[in-house]
């Protein structure tokens, strides 16, 4: 039964963050209560969110929603400022990031609210946005080893300042977060913080739930992406905003 629980809430986490990200509101909090101690929380969650975003990113750039020279420019700096993220979250506690987080997620609500009109697809990027990009993908990817709340938002937020209608972030938002996830999920694994017994019903779970989170995203546009995505983000802020006044 247990095992059938972690299934399911991989399933449910996972086709959220396909589509806007905060799959971690859910899967996390399953894994605490299935009693694991809380690097070991992180470091399963993290082998089980790489296996669903792996699925989500496949499903994305087989229907040709993923920009492919981007990416190729964009997967490398989040795996890198991953990996530093996770090694440096070792010597520094993370919780100081919390208020931040709360203000940049409470931003991006309004601004979202605000802003009627995002562009179905992508448009010209001019150079100064590009730059910005590289510049704070490497930077999120940075935040999801470090701390992780809210990257899948974050970085669909980016692609949309980058100049991506809504769908179009959330697919090179997928490619970009299973680069921060692999990341670090191997260095999890060779601290040997994972627990792979819960790690891979969780990660099956959410394998097929990328997959189809991601195909609902594709078939119903911006219409489907864009309330969840404010919708999804307000929840953050909520949850952040309890942790940081508990």
């Amino acid at each position: 039964m247990e095992t059938l629980i972690i299934f399911g809430m991989g399933f449910i986490a996972a086709f959220i963050d396909s589509v806007v990200g905060g799959g971690g509101l859910i899967s996390v909090p399953t894994l605490m209560w299935a009693g694991l101690p809380m690097l070991n929380v992180l470091g399963t969650n993290k082998i089980a969110s790489c296996m669903g975003a792996c699925a989500g990113f496949l499903t994305y750039l087989r229907s040709g929603k993923i920009d492919r020279k981007i990416m190729r420019v964009m997967f490398p700096l989040a795996f890198i400022g991953s990996i530093i993220g996770v090694l440096v979250v070792r010597e520094i506690p993370s919780d100081f990031l919390r208020p931040l987080v709360v203000v940049m997620l409470i931003v991006i609500a309004i601004y979202s609210l605000a802003k009627k009109n995002w562009n179905a697809d992508k448009i010209s990027t001019s150079h100064k946005n590009y730059l910005l990009g590289v510049v704070l993908i490497f930077v999120l990817g940075f935040y999801d080893g470090f701390f992780g709340p809210g990257t899948g938002s974050f970085m669909l937020f980016l692609y949309l300042m980058m100049g991506y209608g809504f769908l179009g972030a959330a697919a090179n938002a997928r490619a970009a977060n299973f680069a921060s996830n692999l990341a670090a999920a191997f260095i999890f694994t060779g601290l040997g913080l994972v627990n792979f017994s819960y790690a891979i019903p969780m990660g099956v779970g959410m394998i097929i739930g990328a997959h189809f989170g991601a195909k609902m995203a594709i078939s119903k546009g911006e219409a489907y992406v864009r309330p969840l995505f404010i919708g999804m983000t307000v929840i953050l802020i909520g949850k952040q905003l309890i942790e940081l006044f508990r």
